[in-house]
């Protein structure tokens, strides 16, 4: 078994969850390829004095499951579910999926109804605010590909931006915070984006490998109705299972009354943003900065972080970065700036902070990529 799986399993229950002796986690893994890690995760547990709980799902019989779904039995269900995650002190998620469009055929009416009962009731109400938590995805030949790279060279590549130094990055993060707590309006351009907004007193938040593994973006969120202009995502996206390529949006006041995509299913886009009143407004803007991560693929979870990007994000917000939006939707859609990715410039309060992917203000370039690499 690859030794950095220890070291991973090591930095999750430690240092993400920070696990006590005597305290309850449960470990959900979705694919049968995250098993070498919950194995790893379940010997450390026991060595902290603590209590391992675990599921693992086959994406294919969980998408079996999801097909006919209704509401009585899927409230059941995260009556359930609900019940277990009350009873735990810190949760782990670990996702390795063989097929990343598995869901692509689940009606939508199926994806809202398990968004509204167990994402809703078990994850949103319990897991993210009672529990100390994290999530991350696992190496598999598929997620490779998506990579563009050889099994190999992704594991690689994966153990660096996972296992790199988070205190390192955390204390580099408190400048960007200590920045954007400053900051009232927020500029950026870039090929099909011209984007205004502002973020006065909404709290910034840094991301230093507690609640994502990698990790490496520091959030807030706009002030509700002071989006304006045009956004354009050029990196690809999977969302309920749909895949987007080119998402572009007109944003005036706060809402988005407009939507289109390069690629993907224009109805399913739209379904998206007219699930609940909150859908079309934005919940969530950040700065990512992982030095290891430079390109999409398709996971959000990567995706997000990559140095040089920013993701603006339509539905709901964060309860420690609140603009008062809720919705069960969260799309983290992503904007490289890198010149790879046509370039682009950031300003907070007029003031040029990032171009090309790079921060140009001194007390800032600490997260340059060439500052926090080991």
């Amino acid at each position: 078994m690859d030794c950095r799986i220890n070291t991973l399993a090591k930095k999750l229950v430690d240092y993400s969850c920070k696990v006590k002796k005597g305290e309850k986690v449960l470990i959900e893994g979705y694919g049968t390829r995250t098993t070498p890690l919950i194995e790893k995760l379940i010997e450390r547990i026991y060595e902290k004095g603590a209590y391992p709980f675990y599921s693992v799902y086959d994406d294919q019989v969980l998408r079996a499951f999801q097909m006919g779904c209704q509401m009585e039995q899927m409230k059941l269900e995260a009556s359930w579910q609900r019940l277990r995650m009350e009873n735990m002190d810190c949760y782990i998620g670990v996702r390795s999926t063989e097929n990343k469009l598995e869901n692509s055929d689940i009606p939508s009416e199926q994806v809202e109804t398990v968004s509204k009962t167990v994402w809703q009731k078990v994850h949103v109400d319990i897991r993210v605010p009672k529990t100390r938590w994290v999530v991350l995805r696992f190496p598999n030949p598929t997620f490779a590909q998506t990579a563009k790279m050889s099994t190999r060279a992704f594991e690689d590549f994966f153990y660096k931006a996972c296992n790199m130094d988070y205190t390192k990055m955390s204390a580099a993060m408190d400048h960007l915070v200590s920045y954007m707590n400053k900051t009232d309006k927020v500029k950026i351009t870039g090929k099909g984006t011209d984007l205004s907004f502002s973020i006065k007193d909404i709290p910034a938040v840094k991301c230093d490998g507690v609640m994502n593994i990698p990790d490496g973006e520091v959030y807030t969120a706009p002030v509700k109705d002071s989006v304006n202009g045009k956004s354009f995502s050029n990196a690809p996206t999977i969302y309920d299972g749909s895949y987007f390529e080119g998402i572009s949006l007109t944003w005036k006041d706060g809402k988005i009354t407009e939507c289109d995509c390069a690629v993907g299913d224009k109805q399913k886009l739209l379904s998206i943003f007219d699930r609940d009143a909150g859908a079309r407004y934005a919940g969530e803007f950040a700065l990512g900065v992982n030095p290891y991560i430079t390109q999409a693929m398709m996971e959000t979870l990567f995706d997000e972080k990559i140095a040089g990007s920013f993701h603006f994000t339509p539905g709901a917000s964060y309860d420690d970065a609140d603009n008062g939006n809720k919705s069960a939707v969260h799309w983290d859609m992503v904007y490289m700036q890198t010149p790879e990715f046509g370039g682009g410039e950031m300003y907070f309060d007029d003031v040029l902070i990032r171009k090309d992917g790079l921060f140009v203000v001194d007390e800032l370039k600490c997260l340059n990529p060439e500052n926090l690499k080991d």
